[in-house]
């Protein structure tokens, strides 16, 4: 590794000598996060636009949905996480809308798309399961791409780790609220420079959601009624995040319990999803015999 390396996969011999997190247009600066948010919702919208034309639906109906469900699902992200970092915002109130300083949790910005999809689809008259089935096919490609903005940012990541995946990064450019005690106790320094080496749980948490993305493009062909897919995104996303969750090290906490709340979270809906699943897929078999 080279001595100003910021960032290094030590074994697998990829070192990145200086990470930019941002680039500057006309003295401006723009996060490279912001961008890759970005990218992510456009390609999410292209893959939900390609579902919805496979399926014989108006691909603009999604484009429509969008324009109101990005601005609440990023509204959402920033309530979710402020509420469960409560004592980091109750003193400083204006800070809440510094959303350039961090700050976005994507189940808040999952829920917000849901309240907005059940709102957008009964004023429209349309019918809620079948476009969110089209819908998580879109959002997780956006959290596929969108978790790599978390490495621009040095943050997202777990704890110490000397495996294959092992990352190292320079202890200057994360925040130190993210460095556990862990971290410190297995601080290394080579020419004076310290650094911390970590999992790399984006980049877990992006390749899982990839598999789950292909999965879902397999099984929408033999799905067996509206909402399978949706069923298939909480259930695969949320087995994901239960695992990748224990690992990081800014994990929420449910106020006082010491539970991260979107490990709770996650494992509630795999249970949930893997029961309905379960039920509808029993219902269609009693119907089925009893049609025969």
């Amino acid at each position: 590794m080279a001595n100003t390396a910021d960032i290094s996969f030590v074994h697998l011999g990829i070192t990145i000598d200086h990470l930019h997190n941002n680039i500057s247009i006309f003295g401006f600066r723009i996060a490279f996060y912001g961008i890759i948010i970005g990218i992510g919702i456009l390609a999410g919208l292209w893959v939900a636009a390609r579902d919805a034309k496979r399926r014989g639906q108006d691909p603009d109906i999604y484009l429509d949905f969008a324009l109101y469900a990005i601005v609440t699902s990023i509204i959402g992200a920033r309530i979710y996480y402020v509420i469960f970092d409560w004592d980091n915002y109750k003193d400083n109130l204006l800070q809440i809308f510094n959303t350039r300083a961090g700050g976005l949790a994507i189940y808040g910005g999952v829920i917000g798309a849901i309240i907005t999809l059940t709102v957008y689809t009964r004023v429209k008259k349309l019918s809620f399961f079948s476009l969110a089935d089209t819908g998580c096919l879109g959002l997780i490609t956006g959290q596929i791409i969108g978790r790599w903005g978390n490495f621009f940012n040095c943050e997202a990541f777990g704890g110490y780790t000397d495996g294959l995946f092992a990352m190292r990064i320079r202890r200057a450019l994360v925040n130190e609220n993210m460095i556990s005690k862990e971290l410190l106790n297995h601080l290394i320094v080579k020419d004076g420079i310290e650094y911390i080496q970590v999992h790399p749980t984006f980049l877990y948490e992006s390749v899982w959601n990839l598999c789950v993305l292909v999965f879902m493009l397999w099984y929408r062909k033999h799905k067996r009624f509206d909402g399978e897919i949706l069923l298939i995104y909480l259930l695969g996303y949320g087995l994901g995040r239960v695992w990748i969750e224990g690992m990081r090290t800014d994990q929420l906490i449910f106020f006082g319990t010491g539970i991260p709340v979107s490990q709770a979270l996650s494992l509630i809906l795999v249970v949930v999803s893997t029961l309905v699943l379960f039920w509808k897929h029993k219902q269609i078999r009693i119907k089925s015999k009893g049609e025969v």
